[in-house]
């Protein structure tokens, strides 16, 4: 975390109000102050121009707040995908991606720096786990995505970048909540997505949450086995509790789970895998998202050609009818499902 005092960017109202009622001001100077830090994305206190000098400098000795710089920026040849590497002051680098489709300006999110999960086939999980990225820092990022943008806005955030969600659930949780209100990000919770790779406590507390935000879980495998070789996150949370807490999370938050699959050649890519994984979804609230993997280097995984991607949907809608084909997008770039990562060369 790059900061030991408060970050500014990391509180809710509610936390400015009673910050700034600490230093003998109105309630309104907290309004004003959200305005500055979650619609003009400021990067020191000083350039909250319409607070008093004697305020700024009584903030400053009580806050901080969460800077960041775009080190490099990639942008696809086959889309409109870009990747950016950010890094924050204490040089913590993660990268976050934009995607664009028409009037949909999705920004790809990462919630640590690195991710101590190692699925096989991911980059992050290849590079270890570093820290976690606070709710001030997640937040800066998002606003680093939407400079980038401007003036066109970012509607929609899917935490499906860099770590895992559910293993920084306290700072994910806060953040969702600035995104979603109206004095802090403004968009709305039915246009967030976290993706998890299942962890079992996790999921059933966002379902209590009272939050409509979407839940997409990466199964990639129909059995315990297969899965566990894959994502050892299955050894501790087995694939029969992972599906009771997904039909739970349905159920309570009333909205359709994304199962998302990764087809690799050879691995989980057979008809009789895709009646299994079938099998697993019906009755249940959800849908498939099917995607072939992304090439990681240093991985021995491959991407199963369009015959076997077509016979393994064909199988798959047999049994459960909303199937979904995803196309990759950024993968030239490394920006694609599971190639995020920072290297040794750029810290």
């Amino acid at each position: 975390m790059t900061n030991r005092t408060p970050d500014l960017k990391g509180m809710l109202l509610s936390e400015l109000e009673e910050l700034v009622s600490e230093l003998g001001q109105p309630r309104y100077r907290a309004d004003q102050m959200a305005g500055w830090l979650f619609t003009k994305g400021i990067q020191d206190i000083s350039e909250m121009k319409n607070l008093s000098k004697a305020f700024k400098e009584s903030l400053a000795s009580r806050a901080s707040v969460t800077r960041s710089k775009v080190v490099r920026a990639k942008r696809s040849a086959i889309d409109d995908t870009e990747k950016l590497l950010i890094e924050y002051t204490d040089g913590a680098r993660i990268e976050a991606v934009i995607l664009t489709d028409d009037e949909r300006h999705t920004g790809c999110i990462s919630t640590q720096v690195g991710c101590r999960f190692k699925c096989r086939f991911c980059a992050t999980g290849a590079m270890g786990f570093r820290r976690n990225l606070s709710p001030g820092e997640i937040v800066e990022q998002v606003l680093r995505l939407q400079k980038r943008l401007d003036p066109v806005r970012l509607n929609n955030l899917v935490f499906m970048g860099m770590g895992e969600p559910l293993d920084n659930y306290d700072a994910l949780l806060k953040t969702i909540r600035i995104a979603n209100a109206p004095w802090g990000l403004s968009i709305g919770a039915r246009r967030m997505t976290v993706s998890t790779a299942g962890i079992v406590p996790g999921i059933r507390r966002l379902a209590d949450e009272g939050l409509q935000i979407n839940l997409a879980v990466s199964l990639n495998a129909p059995t315990q086995e297969l899965r566990a070789h894959l994502m050892p996150i299955a050894r501790k949370y087995p694939l029969d509790e992972l599906m009771g807490a997904l039909k739970h999370y349905a159920q309570t938050v009333g909205r359709l789970v994304t199962i998302e699959y990764v087809l690799m050649k050879g691995v989980n890519d057979s008809p009789e895998m895709a009646t299994m994984l079938g099998r697993l979804a019906s009755g249940m609230l959800a849908k498939i998202n099917v995607i072939c993997y992304n090439e990681v280097k240093g991985a021995r995984y491959k991407a199963p050609d369009n015959e076997t991607f077509t016979s393994f949907i064909t199988s798959l809608r047999r049994q459960c009818p909303t199937v979904v084909r995803r196309i990759s997008r950024g993968s030239d770039i490394a920006a694609g499902c599971g190639q995020l990562c920072v290297l040794p060369d750029t810290k």
